[in-house]
């Protein structure tokens, strides 16, 4: 399947571009950012490039996946959002996740919920997709908040474990 491009009003949802390695390798190695993913370690400028081609491989695995985040003020990469397949919590699937990953600068301006409401819609609306949650670690109330601006209400709360920390769980309602 060939990646969707989605418009929002500030934002612009597409592929991953070459051009998008270089500040994505920027938000993986910084601390404030990565902080709440995963064991809250940074990331190489490599991992980085792992991460782009593996959110490549989902989209042509599974049809859907992680959207390059675009200011259309700027043009500048500013994040990522989308589904993705949560095999790091096997305890939630066959759900589908939604998440997001912003850059410190665009924190605070709501791109983060303008972008995870289109990707959400993508799926539910356009992919037919309604088993989807979302995980947050404990400490990360941005994150919280976002869901449920969302209407994701509260499902479990559990431990991650590839990373041993605390996770809360939210799970969009059943239509």
């Amino acid at each position: 399947m060939l990646q969707r491009t989605i418009n929002t009003e500030r934002l612009l949802l597409r592929g991953w571009k070459p051009d998008d390695h270089a500040p994505f390798a920027a938000m993986c190695a910084d601390p404030d950012v990565m902080r709440y993913i995963g064991n809250g370690k940074t990331r190489t400028a490599d991992d980085a490039a792992r991460y782009i081609a593996s959110f490549k491989k989902e989209w042509n695995e599974r049809g859907f996946g992680l959207f390059a985040v675009e200011s259309k003020q700027t043009g500048d990469l500013i994040g990522f959002t989308g589904l993705s397949w949560p095999d790091f919590l096997p305890e939630v699937l066959p759900s589908v996740e939604i998440g997001w990953r912003f850059s410190k600068p665009s924190w605070g301006k709501g791109f983060a919920s303008e972008a995870a409401a289109a990707a959400l819609s993508f799926g539910v609306n356009e992919l037919g997709i309604t088993d989807i949650v979302s995980i947050y670690q404990l400490e990360n109330g941005a994150s919280a908040r976002i869901m449920q601006k969302l209407g994701m209400i509260f499902d479990r709360q559990t431990i991650d474990p590839t990373c041993e920390r605390e996770v809360e769980v939210y799970r969009l309602p059943k239509q």
